[in-house]
């Protein structure tokens, strides 16, 4: 008996998202969950190990991001139910290890502003500016009170090398003459700030726009 074979065609779709404009984007990435035992994406990033892009399980990320399943974090021995959405959340957008996301604080605070828009003068979540948004920033996360520009906050800090940054320091930038533009610095060489472009975001020190106008570090 002839057999007679039928061929199925096969289509491939590919999703292909847009490049983002430098090294952020508008608004925080979100976590979507379908059930408790898929894995997260943020951002069309998988946490799923052997995957390609940041937080993948290959053998330069190892350690870094671990997906459902895996018991731990290599560093810190945290388990992974113990780290939260926030926490891998930023890891991912930082490129940092889970276990260093451990300023909750920081991170909400970070959260709850990040998209706001830049309103030259603003001090709230209608608008706000570069030395507004680090005045609310330390007060709300470190207790500590801030001058309202960022000439007289970077008078009033202590300067610091940038190879001596830690979370809370203080970024400042020439971007119209003199001290005009300052930012927190979080981790990893990317600092949260306040910009015209985007509005509260975060974006990294090593981009060559800030590159070329960062005047110093300050800590208080």
């Amino acid at each position: 008996m002839q057999k007679i074979l039928y061929i199925t065609p096969l289509f491939l779709f590919v999703l292909a998202c847009g490049p983002s404009k430098n090294s952020h984007s508008g608004g925080s990435p979100t976590v979507k969950r379908t059930s408790p035992s898929d894995p997260r994406f943020i951002e069309s990033i998988s946490m799923t190990p052997g995957e390609e892009g940041p937080g993948a399980n290959n053998s330069a990320n190892t350690g870094r991001l671990i997906g459902p399943g895996h018991s731990s974090v290599s560093g810190a021995g945290m388990n992974i139910e113990n780290g939260t959405d926030l926490q891998f959340k930023y890891a991912i957008m930082l490129d940092e290890n889970v276990e260093s996301m451990n300023n909750l604080a920081l991170l909400q605070f970070i959260d709850e502003w990040f998209g706001t828009r830049y309103k030259y003068g603003g001090s709230t979540k209608s608008g706000i500016d570069c030395s507004a948004f680090t005045c609310t920033l330390q007060n709300s996360v470190y207790g500590k009170t801030l001058p309202r520009t960022s000439r007289e906050q970077f008078d009033q800090s202590q300067k610091i090398p940038s190879e001596s940054l830690q979370p809370g320091d203080l970024v400042f930038f020439n971007t119209r003459g003199g001290v005009s533009h300052v930012g927190i610095y979080v981790s990893n060489n990317k600092f949260v700030h306040a910009s015209t472009s985007y509005g509260v975001t975060i974006s990294d020190l090593n981009d060559e726009y800030y590159k070329r106008r960062f005047v110093g570090a300050g800590r208080l």
